[in-house]
């Protein structure tokens, strides 16, 4: 599990109910029953001139309507109904126009100008201008909810004329990598919105993106059927409706693929995969991604607040084996805190390796007895790589005659623990991490900048060396991104030298389509998304 389920938690698990929005011409109905919405979609399916796509989607494929809000699975979901002024493709490391036409930075980094796209509608009807794009960000800002704070670095957001918005920023900021975030930097709809207030009607939707939201089964699925007014055009055999379906059984989401119901999931066991390798009516298809495991080590609590007792856990975690066994090899071992599929990631890092003699070397001179070390390792139940991966860990630390218990908890449990009293919190803290804006910032900001009460943090430790190196590199990356990068590396080192965490390692997504589903490029940085307007249906 990870921070995007921290969202639904604080906010609680909202029944999904249907509404309309804007002028309703686009929307659909439905009476929020599972049954009679999936025999729609298959006699939908069942019509020559309708083109149906099915995301098998591994959990609630939406958990906040607001896309100020939306913190976590709905990325899916509105990265398909809304979009952004620019857009990061992770493939070729540029930032590429969308309902902006071009931008400028001034030199000094604290003045950004973004030209809109004319002609764009909503979909309740009204223009995109540039009262929209400030009434969407201010409003975002205002809130204060979600990823809200990827707008932290802005001052004013100005309305130059109808088509031309200036942000004037308190510090410089990569604005155009902010402004390309799958959370919190939506645009939207002011007409629609304006009457909604703080309570977001459940089903409605006020986009430009290339599909409205048809119809629900609340935490179930979403239906989408596309915006014919969508400004990029559409072609024949692109997809008519998309339905975005919750299937959280691994067998499940395998059986259907192979009897040809599904068109696209991920996140099947590395054994299935394997297997799956031999339907010929499938593919499957590794992709990297800016997601890495890691494992969080209690630096305030004994025996893990001696830094030679924690360097001897780094050398003791079978990194191979994890990465062969418990993933299946659909991973690669990490080196540093960055992933290697996102800028500031350095090869160079020094990268610990499983070598038992150099931690019992360690646990030797560090002057604690292995056999009175009795940690606690906490994990989000449910995921099986995790769970072979710290038992893999367990074994080879007994080897050491250090006790390791392993607790599977809820995620709000684990969460809660974690951030409770310093004396009962856990020893080591697994979590995934993903990026919020395509940036090294994400991660070195949230998990290792000081903190007076622990948020992501869950080393609870404390540098202000790296702090300072942190501050540094975030204001120059809108104005010199190596220069940044070599500093975030330099911030890494740190952090290594300091074995405050264990890098497990970044995984991949393996993607196993229906061969005839096509046009399906994974972009790192919109974790799970899949972009349906640029899929066809093929031979």
């Amino acid at each position: 599990m990870s921070k995007r389920w921290i969202t639904w938690l604080l906010a609680g698990v909202m029944a999904l109910g249907l509404a309309g929005c804007g002028n309703g011409s686009s929307g659909g109905t439905s009476d929020g029953t599972a049954g009679e919405t999936q025999q729609a979609v298959k006699e939908e399916k069942s019509t020559d001139s309708m083109n149906v796509a099915t995301y098998l989607y591994k959990s609630e494929p939406l958990l906040n309507w607001d896309p100020s809000v939306e913190f976590s699975n709905g990325i899916v979901t509105f990265s398909n109904v809304y979009e952004t002024l620019v857009f990061y493709d992770a493939n070729t490391d540029k930032v590429e126009p969308r309902l902006a036409t071009e931008y400028e930075c001034s030199e000094d980094g604290l003045t950004w100008t973004f030209k809109i796209r004319e002609g764009v509608k909503f979909h309740d009807g009204t223009d995109l201008n540039a009262e929209a794009v400030k009434f969407s960000i201010d409003r975002t800002m205002e809130k204060g909810m979600g990823a809200s704070f990827i707008w932290d670095p802005v001052q004013e957001v100005k309305v130059i004329d109808d088509y031309t918005v200036e942000f004037d920023l308190k510090y410089p900021a990569a604005l155009d990598l902010i402004a390309a975030t799958g959370y919190a930097a939506y645009i939207y709809s002011p007409a629609s919105v304006e009457g909604y207030g703080d309570a977001w009607p459940e089903g409605a939707e006020c986009g430009t993106g290339p599909y409205v939201i048809q119809g629900f089964t609340p935490s179930k699925e979403i239906i989408l059927s596309r915006f014919e007014e969508y400004w990029r055009d559409w072609k024949d055999n692109q997809f008519d409706k998309v339905v975005i379906s919750k299937v959280e059984e691994t067998a499940t989401r395998r059986q259907i693929m192979e009897k040809g119901d599904g068109d696209i999931t991920y996140a099947l066991p590395a054994q299935d995969i394997e297997e799956m390798k031999q339907n010929q009516q499938l593919e499957i298809t590794p992709e990297g991604t800016m997601q890495n495991v890691i494992l969080f080590l209690n630096t305030e609590k004994a025996p893990l607040d001696n830094l030679k007792v924690r360097q001897a856990l780094a050398y003791a975690y079978p990194y191979e084996d994890v990465v062969n066994y418990a993933v299946g090899g659909y991973a690669k071992q990490s080196v540093g805190v960055i992933p290697r599929t996102l800028w500031g990631h350095d090869d160079d890092l020094l990268q610990y390796s499983y070598d038992l003699d150099k931690a019992q070397a360690l646990l030797d001179e560090s002057g604690v007895d292995p056999s009175s070390i009795n940690l606690l390792l906490t994990y989000t139940s449910g995921d099986e790589a995790i769970k072979k991966g710290c038992e893999l860990f367990k074994t080879e630390l007994a080897k050491l005659g250090i006790s390791l218990e392993l607790r599977a908890m809820s995620w709000e449990t684990q969460w809660e623990m974690a951030k409770g009293a310093e004396s009962g919190r856990q020893d080591i803290f697994v979590m995934y991490w993903w990026p919020d804006t395509p940036s090294p910032y994400t991660w070195l900001k949230n998990l290792y900048y000081s903190e007076e009460t622990p948020y992501y943090n869950m080393n609870y430790y404390s540098n202000s060396d790296l702090d300072a190196m942190v501050d540094e590199a975030n204001v120059i990356t809108a104005t010199d991104r190596d220069a940044a990068a070599k500093i975030y590396s330099d911030a890494q080192k740190l952090i290594l030298d300091d074995c405050v965490s264990i890098f497990a390692y970044d995984i991949d997504n393996v993607w196993v389509t229906n061969k005839t589903f096509q046009g399906h490029v994974d972009n790192a940085a919109y974790p799970d998304v899949v972009f349906f307007y640029d899929c066809y249906r093929g031979e």
